[in-house]
């Protein structure tokens, strides 16, 4: 299987009990294992290099379907995509790929209440692929940063194109800037401000490789009507103008 760059509207999660290969998730190279489980959101870009005799599970998936309206589907939902890459052991593989299991069977067969039953499962396996990450941070961490931190990540996702100043995501998530400040900075060790402009950088680079738009259309989609001034602003933060990156690396 091999996927040239391209972007999806929905999520898609690739389990694979064998498998060899690489995969590019928004310009970050992963190499594929046995036991790898990859989780991609809406609005990311991947390429994909699958060898022949690889075998798992894929899933696709809409927000629609999983439904958002309730607070804990929505924050298992959020916080297991959050993670794009997730290296199980045999034995976390044998259990996840159990669930998936019992989700194609449910799919294939379409018995009374199946989708019920799938959204189910599919809640454990979003519980199994958080545990992963719990069970290697550091249990010092402050909820209230963390859950804070969460949300102002999914806020930069949603809200890049029209927001691109600290004060606006404060004002969003109902703290002060230097609030927020301190909270980015104690759990990345970086300021709000670079999260924003790594923000920016990303889907203008998303743009620039997976789409045809032209530079002035890149720049228009991000909210900036002076298309010289995003050319700057790409290139002081990439070493490349629009052209140059979309040429170097398409």
């Amino acid at each position: 299987m091999v996927q040239e760059l391209h972007r999806h509207d929905f999520f898609y999660l690739l389990a694979l009990k064998k498998g060899s290969g690489h995969h590019d998730i928004d310009f970050v190279p992963y190499a594929i294992a046995d036991y790898s489980v990859f989780f991609i959101r809406p609005g990311q870009v991947h390429a994909l290099v699958l060898k022949s005799d690889s075998m798992g599970y894929l899933i696709n998936f809409s927000s629609d379907f999983y439904n958002l309206q309730d607070k804990v589907a929505k924050q298992l939902l959020g916080k297991a995509s959050s993670t794009n890459h997730y290296q199980l052991d045999a034995e976390e593989n044998l259990k996840f790929t159990s669930l998936l299991d019992y989700i194609y069977r449910e799919h294939a067969t379409k018995k009374p209440n199946y989708e019920t039953v799938i959204l189910a499962n599919m809640s454990i396996l979003f519980v199994e692929l958080i545990r992963q990450n719990t069970s290697d941070a550091s249990g010092n961490n402050n909820l209230y940063a963390q859950e804070r931190l969460e949300k102002f990540l999914e806020l930069l996702e949603t809200h890049i194109f029209t927001h691109k100043q600290v004060s606006q995501y404060a004002k969003l998530l109902n703290i002060s800037t230097y609030q927020l400040n301190a909270i980015t900075k104690t759990m990345l060790g970086k300021t709000s401000s670079a999260l924003i402009n790594e923000q920016i950088v990303l889907e203008a680079k998303r743009c620039l490789l997976a789409t045809t738009n032209q530079v002035n259309q890149t720049a228009y989609l991000l909210g900036y009507e002076d298309v010289s001034y995003f050319i700057r602003f790409f290139k002081k933060h990439t070493g490349f103008t629009p052209e140059a990156f979309r040429h170097n690396f398409s």
